[in-house]
């Protein structure tokens, strides 16, 4: 069954053009121009996946993007003419999984498109429920998506918690930043590594709230390292 997209976009050219090519490779396609009535759709609908504008009327893509993860983890692409780390982190700590800025080439988008729908489809289900990646004081239960410091429940945003299981799963490793891009971020990244950096600090901060110990280590001129 062809996966249905869901374009959320107010220039009506751009969300027919994007339409158009996303039907010519195979994908079932439906159009919001207004944010609110586009949050809507995404919580009572079926989609596969969202490509989510920015800036909306009456509801902004930030806004809708976090709403949105209150209640679905469905992969979120978003879409802007801003081109800079800090609106990049901003969409990204909303809990979008992706971010594409204007103008953007086709076979790019569709690379990114497919990762993220890879993304979801590549979740083992035998996993076992109770599956636990733990370090000192720090324990993941990926497939609850719940995390805890020293026995006390932590809240992480989607891609924080996809920073700090992929940590987890290579801990006692020197990750390089280009390598935390690729795996977490899910395709190799052009732009500023300096969004890794902006994250470790996001996750330092959250865990030393509830504990003493250092996990997290920078490797100078290479990268960072999860150990004891």
């Amino acid at each position: 069954m062809a996966e249905r997209i869901f374009i959320v976009e107010d220039e009506r050219r751009i969300a027919r053009f994007l339409q158009m090519e996303l039907e010519h490779e195979g994908f079932v396609t439906a159009t919001e121009t207004n944010g609110a009535r586009a949050y809507e759709r995404i919580v009572q609908e079926d989609f596969d996946l969202v490509l989510l504008d920015v800036m909306l009327p009456e509801m902004d893509g930030i806004t809708i993007c976090r709403k949105v993860r209150e209640v679905s983890q469905i992969p979120i692409i978003m879409l802007t003419a801003k081109d800079d780390v800090t609106d990049k982190v901003t969409g990204l700590d909303s809990g979008a999984d992706d971010y594409l800025t204007k103008p953007f080439a086709v076979p790019e988008l569709l690379a990114r498109i497919r990762v993220a729908l890879r993304k979801r489809t590549l979740t083992p289900e035998n996993t076992a429920d109770e599956e636990r990646l733990a370090l000192g004081d720090i324990s993941l239960y990926p497939r609850r998506h719940e995390a805890e410091v020293k026995g006390s429940n932590v809240e992480f945003t989607k891609r924080e918690y996809d920073l700090l299981e992929y940590l987890l799963r290579n801990q006692r490793l020197v990750l390089t930043r280009e390598q935390i891009l690729q795996q977490v971020w899910g395709y190799d990244y052009f732009g500023d590594t300096n969004v890794v950096d902006v994250y470790i600090r996001y996750l330092r901060a959250k865990i030393e709230k509830f504990t003493d110990n250092k996990y997290i280590h920078t490797v100078r001129g290479v990268g960072y390292v999860l150990k004891n």
